[in-house]
């Protein structure tokens, strides 16, 4: 158990930082930790727990000027006092890595992440892990793939590919009330591939992209797939040094199906030993999700300077109108703000694997023994990027399909040994399933909604003491 986030984290960054010439900048800081925790429930029930808790972890960086890469990764073992609290390990990490293969050029990015997080939309969001807390289980991510951007005359031609798995563990988990688990994600592997050749404005009044995506996913939970395959071609018309109009339009074809469960005498659907279903093999595909057609949008994009960038876009897609954007601003050295809106159809596991891209390689670290440090918004350490929050993703883990629309602000700060960040958001889905028989329950059309927000400061006072 240990093992595998172990080389899931570390396998990518030690092979980097092994590549890497002798003045390549590197930190490495171990540590080991001993705890006693002292738990009082203050609502009700009076529950009073004491436990112990181990850890041991590392945080590591090394970057040079065709590499950079940092891992955070702490491994927890709580050991209970008495018979109202059981033993547990807990894994808690974030990895991210880019290599310049060929510089400017050919690059290899790479990522993983292990957290605790929130398993079923009726149960309760800790997001302080104390005592004995429900509906939560453990999480594993990585992905890793290589990009590459050339030129051909004027024409920007670039491609690129990823390959992701994400694993949910399912043993232990408990809801609250003693309600009944419903859905069981087990694991998914998942492939993305695009391209396009753009020509910027100047030997035209305006400048074009065309661009082509293929994405697949295969979950473990009843044979579930997800295929989606597109085209689009974009337009971008300047009018003054800093603004544009923007438009494009494409085709795409989505596609998500699943077979049925295995159903008993009495017609309930078998689990195995973990409660997820059993598939039926000899069960056809059945459509979760089927969308064939054209889709637009237009905007605007406001550029006044290298440190600020806006682009606003509303269109019609999914079947409805479609509103997304984007906005960056780095104040200085030490300050980044980001505001993204966002309207996607995705399922858990791709979705864990976009965000986590898009996470910074450089990302602040905040010990803290009684909350996941990945499981929410995670801070850029300066370099310019002020970072992502994984709450959309993480408030609900759900093997369906879904609409997802939402938008999250995140802003970081460091300089010397002061760290600062906040992160705010809202995230909406709506589930797509299949109609299966014997099945006691159907997410089909039902939404959830989930509002977040984290601020966190520190201060390092020695290289010991924060």
């Amino acid at each position: 158990m240990v093992l595998r986030p172990l080389a899931c984290l570390g396998l990518l960054l030690t092979a980097l930082s092994l590549s890497m010439p002798a003045q390549a900048r590197k930190d490495v800081a171990p540590y080991l930790e001993v705890g006693q925790i002292f738990s009082a429930d203050l609502n009700g029930n009076n529950e009073v727990l004491t436990y112990s808790q181990v850890a041991a972890g590392i945080d590591a960086s090394v970057s040079n000027r065709r590499s950079e890469a940092q891992i955070s990764y702490r491994y927890e073992r709580r050991i209970g006092w008495g018979d109202k609290i059981e033993d547990g390990d807990s894994h808690s990490g974030l990895a991210r890595a880019a290599y310049q293969l060929v510089p400017n050029k050919l690059s290899i990015e790479a990522g993983a992440l292990a957290s605790r997080a929130r398993v079923d939309g009726r149960g309760g969001s800790p997001s302080i892990l104390v005592g004995n807390t429900d509906n939560v289980t453990q999480v594993y991510s990585i992905y890793a793939g290589p990009n590459f951007k050339t030129e051909a005359g004027p024409l920007a031609l670039n491609a690129a590919y990823r390959l992701a798995y994400t694993k949910v563990e399912a043993d232990d988990v408990v809801l609250g009330g003693g309600q009944p688990r419903l859905d069981q994600y087990d694991d998914s592997v998942s492939h993305l591939a695009t391209a396009s050749v753009g020509l910027g404005p100047g030997e035209l009044p305006f400048g074009w992209t065309f661009a082509g995506a293929y994405e697949r996913e295969d979950a473990g939970q009843l044979a579930q797939r997800f295929e989606s395959k597109g085209i689009r071609g974009d337009a971008i018309l300047p009018v003054s040094p800093y603004l544009a109009i923007v438009g494009g339009i494409g085709y795409e074809d989505i596609e998500a199906s699943q077979r049925a469960p295995l159903l008993d005498v009495t017609g309930a659907p078998v689990v195995d030993g973990k409660g997820r279903f059993v598939t039926d093999p000899a069960s056809p595909r059945l459509l979760a999700y089927d969308l064939d057609g054209l889709y637009w949008d237009v905007g605007v994009a406001w550029r006044p300077s290298r440190r600020t960038s806006l682009e606003a876009r509303i269109g019609r897609r999914y079947g409805s109108m479609s509103y997304t954007g984007s906005f960056t601003y780095q104040m200085n050295e030490a300050t980044a703000f980001g505001v993204v809106v966002y309207d996607d159809v995705q399922t858990f596991g791709q979705q864990l694997n976009d965000n986590l891209s898009r996470l910074p390689t450089s990302f602040a670290t905040v010990s803290n023994p009684l909350a996941p440090q990945f499981g929410g918004c995670v801070f850029g350490g300066g370099s310019g990027n002020a970072g992502g929050c994984l709450n959309p993703v993480f408030q609900s883990i759900n093997s369906s399909v879904y609409r997802t629309r939402g938008v999250t602000a995140v802003m970081s700060r460091q300089r010397g040994p002061w760290s600062m960040g906040v992160g705010l958001g809202y995230a909406q889905r709506k589930y797509e399933t299949p109609v299966i028989a014997g099945a006691s329950f159907n997410l089909d059309g039902v939404r959830d909604e989930s509002w977040f927000g984290q601020g966190q400061i520190g201060y390092q006072i020695d290289e010991r003491s924060a």
